[in-house]
């Protein structure tokens, strides 16, 4: 008995699309006023939420705040207690809500 070989299919051709470059967005990039309590971590001058994120990261990693064996937690130091409103440790998802409030 012969067996059938069966036809390689051509694989379809899927329409090109061209990649259009994200737009960032507008709310994110506003420079928004720090209260006089973030200000003694961030500096100042009004910044976007982004950058204020950013340096508020960067004081954490500069001084060992975030907590070794939960890495998500931040231990806070005297100045981040203001900010957080005197908790000692925080979540780091609540931390963008707890700076929200110092920004306006």
């Amino acid at each position: 008995m012969a067996t059938k070989k069966a036809k390689a299919k051509p694989a379809a051709k899927k329409a090109a699309k061209t990649k259009t470059k994200r737009k960032p967005n507008a709310a994110f990039m506003k420079e928004m006023k720090v209260s006089d309590t973030l200000a003694a971590i961030v500096g100042s001058k009004p910044l976007p939420r982004t950058e204020v994120t950013k340096k508020v990261w960067a004081y954490i990693k500069k001084n060992g705040l975030q907590d070794a064996k939960e890495r998500r937690n931040i231990n806070a130091d005297d100045n981040l207690k203001k900010v957080f409103g005197g908790k000692k440790t925080v979540n780091m998802f609540e931390m963008t809500k707890l700076i929200a409030k110092h920004l306006s």
